[in-house]
Order: C-alpha cells, then structure tokens, then sequence
C-alpha cells in the first residue's frame, strides 16, 4: 500500500515504560495525536500475546477516530488480529513478502534499514515505507548500530519509498537531519517522555515540518 510522505512526518512510537499514575498508552497516544502525530506505532515488547491484543484494539480504536494509522511493532498476527493498519519489521522479523501475503496489498508494510543496502533490499521486496537509524544516541533500545547523516542521504536517495528516521531525535537536535532526504521522524521519548505529551508533540512536528519541507 502506498504511503504519502506526510504520513510519517511525525512517527510515534509508544512505551509505557513512560506512564505516570492513572495514565493509559490510549490516553497518551490520544494526546500525541492531538498534538500533530501522524502515525503511530504499538511497541510493547514486555506484553504477552493477549495483552497486546487488548492493547491493539484499544489504540486501533483511538487512532481511527483521528483517521491516523496504526502500525503494530514485529507482529504480522497481532496486526491482522486487531486489524491494524499495517507491521513494521525488523531485520531479523517475518519477511517482507510473508507478511504480505498474510496481511494483503490493502495494509502498510514498513522495514527497519540500517543501510543503503538494507533499504534496496527492502524497497525491492515491497516495503511501503522505512525507519532508518539511530541517527542520535538513543536510551530507548541497548542494540542500536549509529547511522551517520551520509549514509541516511544514501538511503532516502536509494529509495522511492518514504524514509522515518530514528534513534534519540528531539526538539534540540531535529534540525541537523535537514538536507538528509527523510519524509519525517520516529521518535519515542521525545513525545511520550515529556511532561505534556500534546505540547511536545506539537513543537517537534513543526520543527520536523521545516525540517522536511527544506528538502523539497
């Protein structure tokens, strides 16, 4: 399924290791949107099976409300079950392929690349959109291998699919991933860290806004 480029401009990722006190992952993704989030990814990597279920369905029905798409993190079955609006893949996840014969044309299919070849590869394979990264340090994952700016120029110009990329972006630094080639930003503290979820998602998708309109 093809995707517009705006459609990743600002890619949130949930963590409910983020919660405060009487606070739901609905509630904040809820806020996230609100505040200009234009997709949203359920990564809950510590649920089992059925709670992620539950979780899937609550956020498909949050997001559909804003006619914003839901991407389910690693789990082709979780995303057919819940009727998620697509999967992102790892490297090291289902293939490509498989995950679209299970979920058919009509569903989004985004792949992890780490580098100009990985992207190709994807691309090729039918991948309707990629997360590239980790362009900064990041906290969120222990295995990130870093990306440099060149290398992320390489697979936005590789590709004609959109590229989100990843790893520690924030409001400070966002504006040094201008002249790269990204159609936009996945991030997961930057939002769902902060004290105001809806705030911050305000200001980090008009500095991601600029940032990508620069490249047009």
């Amino acid at each position: 399924m093809k995707i517009k480029k705006e459609t990743l401009r600002l890619y949130a990722i949930t963590d409910r290791s983020w919660l405060k006190e009487g606070e739901t992952v609905a509630m904040q993704v809820r806020l996230a949107i609100e505040g200009g989030a234009t997709i949203i990814q359920m990564r809950e990597k510590h649920l089992d099976f059925d709670e992620k279920l539950r979780l899937a369905f609550e956020l498909k029905a949050v997001c559909s409300q804003y006619g914003i798409p839901l991407i389910i993190n690693d789990s082709v079955e979780i995303a057919r079950l819940s009727g998620a609006d697509g999967v992102h893949l790892g490297q090291g996840d289902t293939d490509i392929d498989e995950a679209r014969k299970i979920l058919g044309d009509g569903k989004i299919i985004g792949a992890t690349a780490h580098n100009k070849e990985e992207a190709v590869k994807a691309f090729e394979a039918g991948a309707d959109y990629l997360g590239s990264g980790a362009v900064f340090p990041t906290g969120t994952k222990s295995d990130t291998v870093p990306l440099s700016f060149d290398e992320l120029k390489r697979i936005c110009s590789a590709v004609e699919i959109p590229v989100a990329a990843i790893g520690g972006i924030n409001a400070e630094n966002v504006k040094r991933l201008a002249g790269t080639g990204i159609s936009g930003v996945a991030v997961v503290s930057a939002v769902f860290a902060q004290e105001d979820i809806r705030l911050a998602a305000e200001n980090l998708r008009k500095l991601t806004d600029k940032v990508c309109m620069e490249d047009k």
